[in-house]
């Protein structure tokens, strides 16, 4: 019995993460998804949020996506992100400067960003700093 399948985490830009893990969470349009080894076949779309894959050996990687697919063969996960970044990789401020826009234009206060593309804002900045979040939970450790 497999006790990890591989996982290929891809952005329009680039591919963001290609290797093995025991599991892998991800925000579905339905809620939360655990994909283990053995999974069953599925495709779905993702909204945006977490993408956490933990590792053989336990450690886990954390990211930020903005939406996309998830495709699960036997043998490989697939994640197809809009955009996708390492949790390391965030730039907290520029975050919370994307995220402080985006309020604005949803409460109308900025008539340069149409309200869905403020809400895609929001969503994407949300996920953003909930992956910095668990990133700095799992450091304390």
């Amino acid at each position: 019995m497999a006790s990890t399948i591989r996982c290929d985490i891809v952005s329009a830009e680039h591919e963001i993460f290609h290797g093995e893990a025991e599991m892998i969470v991800v925000t579905g349009e339905m809620g939360e998804l655990g994909i283990a080894p053995r999974h069953a076949p599925l495709i779905t779309r993702l909204k945006p949020g977490k993408v956490v894959v933990t590792q053989p050996g336990g450690d886990t990687l954390d990211f930020a996506i903005s939406g996309g697919i998830l495709e699960v063969q036997p043998q490989l996960v697939t994640i197809l992100a809009d955009t996708a970044v390492r949790a390391q990789d965030i730039d907290e401020a520029a975050v919370r400067a994307a995220k402080e826009e985006a309020e604005r234009a949803l409460a109308n206060k900025d008539p340069k960003m149409s309200a869905e593309e403020a809400q895609t804002q929001l969503a994407m900045s949300i996920a953003q700093l909930s992956a910095l979040e668990r990133l700095r939970k799992n450091l304390k450790h």
